[in-house]
């Protein structure tokens, strides 16, 4: 372990202590909640689109998030909220655990992995679900 892990743990615990983004959005364009029932960790993610996003570049303008757990999972949460804005809904679909924890900059233990991934995933079921009423409203105006 060196110097630069202890930078990066100081920067979680941060996050963790200090959250950025912490709190409801009021008017998100969609929410999700999740939890890791292995560890109790709950989190919700409230997600605001530039425009009316209904289109596959829409761009995240505002993310919110709630609820609570370990450290890894708020300040992971914490760290997301504040790099997801000005990137796209696929985007977001298109990350994976390596993007979170690159993000993290610390090794994450297997036992660990689920709480650090679970804002990213929490954001990414909200996202696939309003996608999916999305197309649902597509095809019923379409077929009217």
């Amino acid at each position: 372990m060196g110097l630069g892990s202890d930078m990066y743990r100081q920067q979680i615990l941060d996050h963790y202590k200090s959250p950025r983004n912490y709190g409801e959005l009021e008017d998100p364009t969609f929410t999700h909640v999740g939890e890791n029932p292995m560890c109790g960790d709950e989190i919700r993610m409230d997600v605001r689109l530039a425009d009316d996003g209904d289109d596959d570049q829409a761009v995240i303008e505002r993310v919110a998030f709630s609820g609570d757990g370990c450290a890894i999972s708020q300040a992971a949460a914490s760290m997301l909220s504040t790099e997801l804005p000005g990137t796209t809904v696929d985007e977001l679909l298109e990350m994976d655990r390596d993007d979170i924890v690159d993000m993290l900059g610390v090794e994450i233990s297997p036992m660990r992995i689920k709480c650090a991934v679970l804002a990213e995933k929490v954001a990414q079921d909200g996202a696939e679900i309003y996608r999916g009423e999305l197309e649902a409203e597509k095809t019923t105006t379409e077929d009217d």
